[in-house]
C-alpha cells in the first residue's frame, strides 16, 4: 500500500472520530452516524490495501 493511501485512510478515520465526537457533544445523531461511517470506510480502505500488500509480497 502506498504511503499516500495509508495517510488518506488515517485522515478519514480521524475525521470520522472528530465528527462522531462532535455529534456526541451536540447530541446530533446524524453527525454520530456519519462519523462512524467514515471510520468504517477507513477500516475497509486499510483492509483492501493490506490485501494488496500481501498479494504483492507473494508475487515478489
Amino acid at each position: 500500500m502506498s504511503l499516500e493511501d495509508r495517510a488518506k485512510a488515517a485522515g478519514k478515520n480521524i475525521e470520522g472520530k472528530a465528527q462522531e465526537a462532535l455529534g456526541n457533544v451536540t447530541g446530533d445523531p446524524e453527525d454520530k452516524a456519519e462519523g462512524k461511517a467514515k471510520q468504517a470506510e477507513s477500516e475497509v480502505r486499510h483492509g483492501i490495501e493490506d490485501v494488496k500488500d500481501n498479494i504483492k509480497k507473494k508475487i515478489d
